[in-house]
């Protein structure tokens, strides 16, 4: 097996072609390509997740009370989420990746802080609190994130098609 000094090998024999950096005109090309998703879709998605849950428990139990539960744990997603989301998009230094980490991280941990006193704040705030419908809200609303992808192959989908 011969090694050509600009591609590595590895142990099983696969080669690695050697990094290209794309010109102006392929990376337009690709932001075109795969547009990114805002994260205010997501924060909004979260909320309407929120309304339908607190939408079903009414429905199932007729108790304002497990309703407003579920509201209140939609809140203790959407508000943290959309106060991390403003941060990071306020963000202005963009050249120096440590600055962009470190605000990544800030704004993280204020989310979770936020989210943390919320809930310690649960029992004085919310009339007949229901934990279970709160948790199912917060739960339901937290994994609206993992349908960004669908939404993102949606967009990309969207734009080809409007390219032809």
């Amino acid at each position: 097996m011969s090694h050509e000094p600009d591609r590595d090998v590895y142990e099983d024999g696969a080669e690695e072609a050697p990094f290209k950096p794309l010109t102006r005109e392929e990376a337009q090309a690709l932001r075109a390509k795969h547009p990114p998703l805002s994260p205010w879709r997501v924060v909004m998605a979260q909320a309407v997740a929120g309304l339908v849950v607190a939408a079903v428990w009414y429905a199932i139990t007729g108790n304002g009370g497990a309703a407003g539960s579920a509201l209140y744990g939609a809140a203790a997603v959407v508000v943290p989420g959309a106060l991390f989301a403003r941060g990071i998009a306020r963000q202005t230094n963009r050249a120096n990746p440590g600055a962009a980490v470190f605000g990544f991280m800030l704004w993280e941990f204020v989310k979770i802080a936020l989210t943390v006193a919320m809930l310690a704040a649960a029992m004085k705030v919310v009339p007949d609190l229901s934990w279970p419908a709160l948790l199912v809200a917060m739960v339901v609303c937290m994994k609206v994130n993992w349908l960004a992808p669908l939404w993102w192959g949606r967009v990309k989908n969207n734009v080809a098609r409007d390219n032809r």
